[in-house]
């Protein structure tokens, strides 16, 4: 057992021997290592995913979302840059956009009236000269030092990031080639909002980036998948992981069932099933690679899916050391045919909150968050697969992905 590098535990952490195939329970209900989560993870030398371009496509957008705990505010001047500051009032530090979404020529604390510009510096404070004479800031308050926090931004095929770090190498070789091509495939056309909602979890942040990494339990959990194969580890498919395998792609091929069957092409618009409605499964050839179904993560919190017809991103939030609220965002193309839009419309009934084969990740993870409770000196067995973090492009029955976003939070939080 090796102890932690991470001097400010009061308990330093003991990793497991058996390295990224073993996860010691205390992580998932630790708050010292939840809070060291947000200085060296989300404050850290990382790219967190803030919101969609499209959120802030017009001069005057603003968008309020989140870094770990740390609220952030994105805007798009009147130039058409895009700013991302920390939403916290140089003043007293109340929050300064209360709104999630709307389009304002600046930014004013409804506290003091503090006003900043789209940038985030200080342009005026009420009463700075006093009245009539009397009170008012000293003669050597200076505006450019009360700014709101700034954070460096990087877009990447509609997806907006910041990070708090000046060490934090650039957007795609923090992403690296295999994933933003991935990307790319998925986000690189001119995109559409088709919805958005949002859900809160019972358990711990890294346990949500454990399930969407986790390729074989969908097979087993989600049986809607298997009913109706959608899904399933008997077709082709594989893993992909970041060569920091930190991040990951899961993909799946629905055509290998063809020869069973089980399914007509495409073309005949088809799919043999006993639903009241089976155009939810009927899907068209959106990409010539015979992907059908695929998960993306990007570490920390970042999901991009795409099932059938049906994209979306995903992101989660730490509410708390068991608590996480997770953002679902329905996408489709600025070039569908009204067709098309409601095709993805309806399939968007697959994933979500309430989503025919999501639904069960909203209790499965809590069930996990109050089994390992009260229990950090046990530890989590990651063995399916194999014991270390690598691709493999043959088979999803494994837990590649899972072990490799462990490698990854190790390293960062120097828990060696």
């Amino acid at each position: 057992m090796n102890p932690t590098t991470a001097s400010s535990l009061s308990e330093p952490l003991a990793w497991p021997e058996g390295g990224v195939a073993r996860v010691p329970f205390r992580v998932f209900s630790d708050a010292e290592i939840y809070a060291l989560e947000q200085e060296r993870i989300f404050r850290g030398p990382i790219w967190n995913f803030l919101c969609m371009e499209a959120d802030v496509a017009r001069p005057g957008d603003v968008r309020t979302t989140w870094v770990g705990e740390t609220p952030v505010v994105v805007t798009r001047d009147q130039d058409g840059k895009l700013h991302a500051m920390v939403n916290r009032c140089a003043h007293k530090g109340a929050l300064v956009c209360l709104k999630q979404k709307e389009n304002r020529e600046s930014l004013t604390c409804v506290y003091h009236a503090w006003n900043y510009s789209l940038d985030g510096k200080l342009q005026s404070v009420a009463f700075r000269n006093g009245l009539k004479g009397k009170g008012g800031m000293p003669e050597d308050f200076d505006p450019s030092k009360h700014r709101l926090q700034p954070l460096r931004v990087a877009t990447f095929c509609g997806l907006v990031f910041g990070t708090f770090s000046e060490e934090t190498e650039p957007l795609e070789d923090y992403l690296g080639a295999p994933m933003a091509k991935f990307i790319a495939r998925n986000l690189g056309r001119p995109l559409k909002v088709l919805g958005v909602h949002s859900q809160m979890i019972h358990n711990n942040w890294k346990l949500y980036a454990e399930n969407v990494r986790d390729s074989y339990h969908a097979t087993l959990l989600h049986t809607f998948y298997t009913t109706f194969k959608v899904n399933r580890l008997d077709m082709d498919g594989g893993i992909i992981l970041s060569d920091k395998k930190w991040h990951h792609i899961s993909y799946t091929k629905r055509a290998t069932l063809q020869a069973e069957k089980e399914y007509e092409t495409v073309h005949a618009g088809q799919y043999q099933s006993q639903l009241a409605g089976p155009e939810l499964l009927r899907a068209w050839d959106e990409f010539d690679d015979g992907i059908t179904h695929s998960i993306q993560t990007v570490f920390p919190t970042l999901v991009v899916h795409f099932t059938l017809n049906s994209l979306a991103v995903r992101y989660f939030v730490p509410r708390g050391v068991d608590k996480t609220e997770l953002y679902w965002v329905f996408l489709g193309y600025e070039r569908d045919d009204a067709a098309q839009q409601r095709m993805r419309v309806m399939q968007g009934n697959l994933t979500g909150a309430a989503g025919l084969v999501s639904l069960e990740d909203g209790c499965i993870n809590e069930f996990v968050q109050r089994g390992t409770h009260g229990s950090p000196d046990e530890e989590a067995f990651i063995e399916m697969g194999g014991k270390v973090a690598e691709s493999n492009e043959s088979s999803r029955a494994t837990e590649a992905s899972v072990r490799g976003f462990w490698h990854g939070y190790r390293n960062i939080m120097g828990f060696n």
